[in-house]
């Protein structure tokens, strides 16, 4: 049988609101979503993975990403903070990361072959990003993974929907709605 955890990636202020520097279309609406994932979660103690971004203010661990992005996650900003109304709650797991995949760099695989996960339920932002490439990295190392039905958004709506469809390509089943946690 399949052991679940909840995977929420970069629910941040700098991808969430009207003004944010890399604002994803549809960000707010993935908030009733998660936190309706998240209460389920806890409900049937499935372990909780908050995974988040943040950079130093040099901007020295950037990488590559400058290239394409505006600095972002800034360590002691309002925009690296989670979003309000994010339902955290004690006991909940939290990964720092400083690339695309919650997995590049950070301790989430060892945490989870420890809890015994195999199926990874992928709630957040951005579809076309982050959540996309932790889903790649996911299958990788042998995962299954599931996206959350309304529970993430892209930087534009094309490229989450072109996202969505080439993750429904890589494994059978992908989407699951918050209630079938």
């Amino acid at each position: 049988m399949k052991k679940r955890a909840l995977l929420i990636i970069d629910m941040q202020n700098d991808f969430y609101g009207e003004n944010a520097p890399l604002q994803c279309e549809g960000a707010t609406d993935t908030l009733p979503v998660i936190n309706e994932a998240l209460k389920n979660a806890r409900a049937k103690n499935v372990p909780i993975f908050h995974i988040y971004q943040e950079h130093r203010a040099d901007m020295s661990d950037f990488g590559r990403e400058l290239e394409r992005s505006k600095p972002h996650c800034i360590a002691g900003t309002f925009g690296v903070q989670f979003v309000d109304g994010l339902d955290i709650a004690e006991g909940d797991y939290f990964i720092l990361k400083k690339r695309f995949s919650s997995f590049f760099q950070t301790e989430l695989d060892m945490m989870l072959r420890s809890l015994d996960a195999t199926e990874l339920i992928l709630g957040g932002i951005a579809t076309d990003g982050c959540v996309r490439a932790t889903a790649v990295d996911a299958h990788s190392l042998g995962y299954f993974f599931k996206l959350l039905n309304g529970g993430t958004a892209g930087a534009i709506r094309e490229s989450h929907e072109d996202s969505v469809k080439y993750l429904c390509r890589l494994q059978k089943d992908v989407m699951i709605d918050s209630e079938d946690i």
